[in-house]
């Protein structure tokens, strides 16, 4: 399969479907879904099309003249894999792959594909074969009746077709309980992990955005850190953290987090929950985004439809930035320095040139001064490690012995005194 090089000669096809409520730009769609197929290694991207349609067809999802006359050029240009940006259904899948005579992925698919590809922490390996598990398994529900006339019964009760798709559903079944049960071993380990953090006074940046926003170009900027920063769709799947110094002289770890995007689909969203599960632990959400991207307002409507889901609520603190300025043409810059002026929480930056880095800085460390209030606390000399903790933490102003204890004077946020009240 493929060309002398190896590579699989790929092309991209948008179904732009007219009844569709949720139509968005065909042509940025078709950018989108062809940085998606070019984010998977090996995969030669030959060619891609917008197919207008005015409804979906349930055999073929196009109609039979579209059909013959893709099928021409795919055998013209000898393509071994169709990606489908959209939903394909099991039976269209398998009549489209037998006219085609090659693979096809749809856009479920192909982010599983680009998941798999990416994930690195065991967690993140886990999570994507549960999701791919999950597909597939829907995939075997939906194809009961063509895969047992497929697989052909011989009249017996049941016919072997049924029994094997039993076969398979029972595996694919055993398989995710096995996943599962190693997941929640992972989970426990992450949490151990999280609850050594959160011993860390340090407050937690977490960066999020849309999927080649620019996050890990700026993660890198702030951190110094090597981080996989290339422009490409789901470049990171795992958070990646940095212990950062602001140059006001406060600590933050900072959090480097997956990529979102648009209609994700819904097993992922639940696979990677606990990927974003930084994003829930954040004193501070930084959402980057790709201002020069001609969508940069649909996508921003999408990573706050995502956070939202996510249970992330408007009580926690945000700043919005406006990366990648160094690509905007002059003339719409001023445009948009007048828009950003008007609300104090964008910041306008350039993490590959570096531009408008420093006041993010200066926003970050402001957003995170939370107000500091003055208390006395009584303690028995048998609470010695309540009273190392708010010492290890520079919290004590004054202390004064007594016959039962100290009492201790202390200048706190609300945030240390509800770490304290748990110990």
């Amino acid at each position: 399969m493929g060309d002398d090089t190896g590579a699989t000669r790929a092309w991209v096809l948008h179904p732009d479907i007219q009844s569709d409520r949720k139509r968005r730009n065909p042509a940025a769609s078709l950018d989108e879904a062809r940085a998606l197929a070019v984010a998977l290694p090996d995969l030669e991207v030959v060619g891609a099309d917008v197919v207008p349609l005015p409804r979906a067809r349930p055999g073929e999802l196009f109609g039979k003249g579209k059909v013959a006359e893709l099928g021409a050029t795919f055998k013209a240009q000898e393509i071994d894999l169709v990606l489908i940006d959209g939903p394909v259904t099991p039976v269209q899948q398998r009549n489209l792959e037998r006219s085609w005579g090659l693979k096809l992925l749809d856009r479920t698919g192909l982010i599983l594909e680009i998941f798999a590809d990416r994930a690195r922490t065991r967690e993140g390996v886990l999570q994507v074969e549960l999701a791919a598990l999950s597909y597939q398994r829907t995939r075997l529900v939906r194809a009961w009746t063509h895969l047992e006339r497929q697989r052909g019964g011989l009249g017996f009760v049941g016919g072997p077709g049924e029994t094997q798709i039993e076969a398979d559903r029972r595996a694919i079944d055993d398989a995710i309980t096995r996943i599962r049960r190693q997941l929640a071993k992972v989970v426990k380990t992450r949490e151990l992990h999280r609850s050594a953090r959160a011993k860390v006074p340090y407050p937690i940046v977490a960066l999020v955005g849309y999927t080649n926003a620019g996050k890990s170009t700026l993660f890198n900027r702030l951190t110094g850190a090597e981080v996989m920063a290339k422009d490409m769709l789901f470049a990171t799947l795992d958070p990646t953290m940095r212990a950062v110094t602001l140059p006001s002289g406060t600590d933050v770890i900072l959090s480097d987090t997956v990529g979102f995007i648009s209609e994700l689909p819904t097993q992922l969203v639940a696979a990677f929950r606990a990927t974003l599960e930084e994003v829930l632990a954040a004193d501070l959400i930084v959402h980057v985004r790709d201002i020069s991207h001609e969508d940069t307002e649909a996508q921003a409507r999408d990573v706050a439809a995502i956070l939202g889901g996510l249970g992330v609520t408007e009580q926690t603190p945000a700043l919005e930035v406006w990366n990648k300025v160094d690509l905007v043409a002059a003339d719409k810059r001023e445009a948009l320095q007048t828009r950003a002026a008007r609300r104090d929480e964008v910041h306008i930056v350039s993490a590959l040139t570096g531009e408008g880095v420093a006041p993010l800085l200066d926003a970050v460390s402001a957003a995170l001064e939370a107000p500091k209030t003055q208390e006395t606390i009584d303690l028995k000399f048998s609470d010695g490690r309540k009273r190392a903790w708010l010492f290890e933490r520079g919290l004590v102003e004054k202390q004064l012995e007594n016959e039962e204890g100290w009492a201790i004077s202390l200048y706190w946020t609300a945030r240390q005194k509800a770490e304290f009240s748990k110990l």
